[in-house]
């Protein structure tokens, strides 16, 4: 597996997040069958993320400030843009993974038909979908936790800033 990490300054109204990078798993696990879903599913769970949807990725820019998000992306092929209007393009496949701060915009460009990711959150965590930024927004942000445990490596704490 091959992390990389990109840390996205404020874009337009997305806040992004001012202190944890997005992370972006390759090849986070082997995809075979149907098998991939649970797969991710259970590697959140022992990493304290709570798995809560199966699904594609919203088309329209958006973001979280009441939870951050990680994806294991299951099945297919699609492009993301991480960051708001104009932001970092990522190409992800079958068997990836990315985690999203609070505040992280993201939207999906385009994907295969068969494109698939689970979503999962900070246990305590539940998400909201922003489309604009306001002070609460912002407050949110700040006053979240930064999460306990790496979704996918099970890292500790300060691990998820590197």
């Amino acid at each position: 597996m091959k992390i990389e990490t990109m840390q996205l300054d404020a874009n337009a109204w997305v806040p992004n997040n001012p202190h944890l990078p997005v992370r972006v798993y390759r090849s986070a696990i082997e995809v075979t069958g149907e098998q991939g879903a649970e797969r991710f599913e259970m590697l959140f769970t022992d990493n304290g993320w709570r798995p809560d949807w199966r699904d594609g990725v919203y088309d329209y820019h958006h973001y979280h400030s009441t939870a951050h998000e990680a994806l294991g992306v299951f099945a297919g092929t699609a492009v993301l843009e991480l960051g708001g209007p104009d932001g970092e393009q990522i190409i992800v496949t079958a068997g990836d993974a990315v985690m999203l701060p609070a505040g992280t915009g993201h939207r999906c460009l385009e994907a295969s038909d068969d494109f698939q990711v689970v979503g999962a959150y900070p246990r305590g965590q539940d998400w909201d979908i922003c489309r604009s930024a306001d002070d609460g927004a912002l407050a949110r942000i700040a006053a979240l936790p930064d999460p306990a445990q790496d979704p996918i490596t099970g890292a500790w704490g300060a691990a998820l800033s590197a």
